[in-house]
Order: C-alpha cells, then structure tokens, then sequence
C-alpha cells in the first residue's frame, strides 16, 4: 500500500480543511469534518495500517444482517462494492470494521479467516452486537454514530473518522470551484490537486454511502451545478471574477439545487458558464475564465453555451452523473447537441430559480443533462413535482416542420440518413406518421388579426430586448453600483459579449422591453391556443409532439476567429418556440457522423441530436417517453469521451 502526502487543504485563516493522500496510486482526500468516531481500538493495534504521512488510517464499514457471518458473504461483499464503487479498492480492506443488528450474531471462523487474509484483511474490528469476539479473532470496538457501509478513513490520534472522496483531474476545466460538504447543510470550496497542470481536481465521496429509497430517489448521484445557482457556503462567480469577489459565500442554496440535494443528488462542485448566462464563442469572448473543452470529436469543438461547465463535464466524466443548468434562449440545449447528450429546457415555472442569477425573469428556466434517458428520466420526474407523471401514453401527432428537415438546412448527407432512420422508428414508436408543418403558413391562417403577417416580423427584436434589458437593470446595474461603491468608483471588469449586451439595454430601457414582452405574449397565446400546435389532449397530456434537429455534427472549431462579439440573438427559429410558448423542449441524441478533423489529423465522430417540444406542462410525459423509447432501443445511453457510441 502506497501513500504519500500531496498537499494540504487550507482556508484563508490558515487553518487545515484537510488533506490528500495516495492509496495504490489514487489519490483520496481526507476531510476534517468527521462523521463518527471509533473508540476502544489500542492505538498499538493500528501502527501497522497508519499512514504516517497524515496520521490516519483506510477503514471499510460492512454491514451484514445475517446471524452468522461467513467468508462467503464477505467475497460477495467486496465484490459487490467493488462493481459499484469508484471510491473503495481493496487498499480500504486492510483494517475491516463489521456491524450487526442482529442479537449476539457469531462469525463463522474456518471459512471467514482465510477470505480476510486473501483480501489483505489484519484487523478485524466487529460492533459491540458481536458477543465473543476474541475467539474468532476479532477485536470488540464502538462508534459514537452508526455509519453507512463504504470506506473511510480515520484519524490514529482521535479514532475521528472521515468520508473518503476520491479526486478526479477536472482535464476539460469544466469547473470553475470544486466543493465538499460541511455535514451541516453546507459547502466547502475544495482547493486540492493532484500531479497535474490540465486542472483541478474535484473529490467524489463513495457511492456505497447512498441507498436509493422512496424519500430520496436520487441518492448517489453526483452532481455538478452551473456557477449561477447560489449553494451555501460558496460564492457565485457567475463567470465573473469582479462578482465572485465583491459577494462573500451565499447563506442558502436555491430551491432548484436544494430539491435535488434532499432527495439524495450529492453535490460536487460549480462548473463553467458564460459570463452570466449570456451567449459567448470561445475562445475570444472568455476573457475572464477560460472556455471549458468539448470531449468529442476531436476535443477541440465549440462546446456551446452558456452551461459550458455542465455539458462538458457531463460529455467526458463517467464519475458524473447529472449536472445542472440553465436555458434561456439555448443554454441547455446547445450544449446537449454540442455534447451529444439528454438536456431540456422545461416548461417555464416547472421549477423554482430564487438564489440565481438572472437573465429574464419569465424566460429563465434550470435543466438538467443526463447521458441515459433514465437517468433523466427519475431526476425531471423528481424536480416537477407540480406536474401529473401518470401519462404513458403517448401523442399521435408527429409535427414535422419540413424547412428544418431539408437537405440545405441539415447541409450533411450522414445526418439526414441518422435523422431519417430515427424518424421511421419513432413514427412506429408512437403508431403514427410525421405531419408536414409549415409554421409561417400556420401563422398567416390563424394570427391575431392585429398581428403582424409575419414571424419575424413580430418576433426579430424580442429575445434580445428581453434578456439585454431585464439583466442590465436586475444583475449589471446593481453590480456596477456595488463594486463602484468598494473600489473607488471604479467599474468590474465585463466579457465583451454581456457587455455588449448590457450596452443594448441601456439604450432599449423599459420601453423597449415593454414592447418585446407584448409581442412574446402574443405569440404565446397563439402557440398554447389557436395554432393548435401546442395544445392539450386529456390521454396523453399533449395532443403533438413537433420535433426539429438540434444538432447535425456540423463542424465549429473553437479557435476560429469571428470578429467582434455579436449581439443576442435577432430572429425566430424553432428553437425560440419554446422559449416565447413557454413549454418544454427536450434534446435526445440519436447518433454521430464523421467528419475530417485539421486537428486531429484523423476521422473523427460528431453528435446528431433532435430536439421534441410538448404542450406546456407535459414534462414528465416527455420523461416518460424517452424512457420508454430507450428501453425499446430507439434511443440510448451514450459514453463519455470522444465518441457517443464507441
């Protein structure tokens, strides 16, 4: 057992937060907030285990509810934890604590000794339950507070024990502050590392310590979180090192990231954004913090925005589960075609956004990226908890916009072939076929007579006047005052996208937005009512389903110069439907395609994605179905790293 003392963790005050340690090559940190306590163990006993470097020595806690104990149950064990845990290795093995609720259960010595000893095991400590532990060769000791089963360490000096966090080098700078929890409802910036430059490293504590339950569904779960949702105990960047700075760590954690963190989402870190949830292009317009890195392809894409952090940590990180975000005007979706993986803007209102950052109140929404169906299934299912989960059956009306299917607008043979198969299996998926759908004409026939006779007539102006206003009164004003106020007068440093930005709505003002909030109304109301296109149906919560690519493996590097940033977003695209409607719209991915890299030198594979938009409030009906759509091989998981489906 190799161990060796890399760095210690330490406050601004100077005192310890903890410290890292090598098991077998792995690096592990070791917390200072202890979870329990072991006590009548001879520190003597211990000395061959201890970790000189740090003082503490690796514990696995098994649990066992059988009346007598058996080295077969204990292969069975490790086995099992070493099939579900990155965080335990057998290392953890060497001092073995065993409890037992049972009355005076008794271990079976013949068969359980050898399995101990093939497995490294030279201490055998049993809970108090076990009666006559000197016999079978075990030693009798206490915790102060019962603890899950999984590996921990524990101090030689106070018997404290810890969770062990395994760290992992964050390659893609995915996260902009790695977080621990305080085991009071809180967090704790992590600032350990391991060798290496690419990045800093984040500490995932072991999944034996979760235990799904109807309470907590989600349990187990790592999760990482946009850096605009306020968590307690860290400060919020938003991007921005002026903001992170001038706000101390926050005093609550926002309902959307709470919700998860109660039913069992272990939180474990900040990731990258664009500066405030606004629409940046790497690299030029990442001033402040650098732009986290695609993993696929050939790792030098346009990960998309502005929940960079999330997508691209959930694109390369298999130790990730789920990761938080936000959509406005596309920050989750773009990155899910970017990344290849399932990411949704709800409905609007599905969840609450207090302790966020804003962009436009009544636009913003959180999302979450999951790369199975299922997995995202049972977190949406958990945070909409004002919507009916109970519909299982599905719409029969496909809606088929065909400009957005053509062979100009796709512009790549391999993506329209992926699109084109998909499209068969969901039409026998659903029992029935597409309906062509031509979203101008259907507005020509059935606009308010007031209306203008066009989309983009109504709409060109709208998304940018509502978000470059709304965020320039609500987060840049008050900002500018505040640092103002603390630095002589002085103004914080702003990316030149949300600059631009906020500069637009200064000169737009109230007025501006006034206008651009009338017109979003109008095409609400027409989209929710009269276009029937977003309407309801009592058996399958939405009557249609319209459906439109998202992402068709088109090229964009991220060192490509563009020239001076550009403005928010002018114009009207199936992707502003949901935004303006207000209802769900969920990306899926379906595939991958090649594509020449000039930076790999090499064929290289890139996400085809498809996004399916629902009546509002139809969520979990959009759950239910991918769910069901995987299951039966229409869509799946995809892998991390380079290719979706290796």
């Amino acid at each position: 057992m190799a161990a060796h003392n890399l760095l210690s963790i330490v406050n601004a005050e100077g005192q310890a937060h903890g410290r890292v340690t090598m098991l077998d090559s792995i690096p592990y940190y070791v917390g200072d907030v202890s979870v329990s306590q072991l006590l009548d163990v001879p520190a003597s006993t211990l000395d061959s285990v201890t970790l000189s470097d740090i003082e503490v020595f690796p514990m696995t806690v098994i649990s066992s509810n059988s009346s007598t104990y058996t080295g077969a149950e204990f292969t069975a064990v490790v086995d099992d934890y070493l099939a579900r845990d990155d965080v335990f290795s057998l290392a953890f093995l060497k001092p073995l604590y065993l409890t037992n609720k049972n009355k005076s259960p008794s271990i079976e010595v013949q068969s359980t000794l050898p399995e101990l000893r093939r497995k490294g095991t030279s201490i055998f400590m049993v809970s108090p339950t076990y009666s006559a532990p000197r016999a079978e060769n075990a030693i009798n000791v206490r915790l102060t507070q019962e603890l899950p089963i999984g590996p921990y360490f524990v101090s030689t000096k106070t018997g404290q024990i810890f969770k062990a966090h395994r760290l992992y080098e964050d390659t893609q700078l995915a996260f902009l502050e790695p977080a621990v929890s305080d085991e009071q409802g809180g967090y704790r910036p992590l600032s350990a590392t391991s060798e290496s430059a690419l990045g800093r490293s984040i500490a995932v504590p072991s999944r034996l310590y979760y235990t799904i339950t109807p309470e907590k569904p989600l349990a187990g779960l790592r999760m990482g979180v946009k850096d605009i949702f306020h968590v307690k105990g860290l400060r919020t960047s938003g991007g921005n090192r002026a903001f992170y700075s001038l706000y101390g760590p926050r005093n609550a954690t926002g309902i959307a990231v709470q919700r998860l963190i109660d039913k069992g989402a272990v939180f474990v870190g900040k990731m990258g954004t664009v500066q405030f949830a606004n629409g940046d292009r790497p690299t030029a317009d990442w001033v402040d913090f650098h732009c986290p890195f695609n993993p696929r392809g050939d790792g030098y894409q346009d990960p998309s925005g502005s929940s960079t952090g999330p997508g691209a940590g959930m694109g390369a990180y298999d130790w990730l589960d789920i990761a938080v975000g936000s959509d406005t005007g596309g920050s989750m979706r773009g990155p899910a075609g970017s990344q290849g993986l399932f990411g949704n803007r709800p409905s609007t209102g599905a969840v609450d956004l207090d302790h966020v950052i804003p962009l436009c109140s009544g636009l913003d929404t959180s999302g979450v990226f999951a790369r199975s169906a299922h997995t995202w299934s049972r977190v949406v299912h958990t945070w909409c908890q004002d919507f009916d989960g109970g519909y299982y059956s599905y719409p029969k009306k496909l809606l088929y916009p065909t400009s957005s299917f053509n062979a100009k607008t796709i512009n790549n043979s391999d993506a329209s072939a992926v699109i084109e198969v998909f499209m068969l299996n969901f039409e026998r998926f659903l029992g029935t076929q597409r309906s062509n759908v031509d979203l101008d004409a259907a507005w020509n026939l059935t606009r308010p007579a007031s209306a203008p006779a066009s989309l983009q007539d109504l709409l060109h102006y709208t998304y940018g006047t509502l978000v470059s206003v709304y965020q320039w009164f609500h987060l840049g004003l008050p900002f500018f005052r505040d640092y103002a106020a603390k630095h002589g007068g002085r103004t914080p440093y702003i990316n030149p996208g949300p600059l631009l930005r906020w500069q637009i709505g200064q000169k737009s003002g109230q007025a501006g937005w006034d206008v651009a909030w009338q017109n979003k109304t109008i095409f609400q109301n027409w989209w929710n009512g009269n276009s029937g296109l977003g309407a309801h149906n009592n058996e399958t919560c939405s009557e249609g389903v319209y459906i439109y690519p998202n992402s068709v493996g088109a090229v964009s590097y991220r060192d490509e110069y563009f020239g001076p940033p550009s403005p928010p977003y002018w114009g009207m695209s199936d992707a502003n439907i949901a935004v303006f409607a207000g209802v769900p719209d969920l990306v899926v991915p379906i595939g991958e395609v090649p594509f020449n890299s000039t930076k790999s030198g090499k064929t290289e594979y890139l996400p085809v994605t498809m996004s399916l938009i629902s009546a509002r409030g139809c969520d979990l009906m959009l759950a239910n179905m991918v769910q069901d759509m995987e299951a039966q091989g229409i869509l799946g998981p995809v892998a991390v790293g380079p290719m979706l489906y290796p």
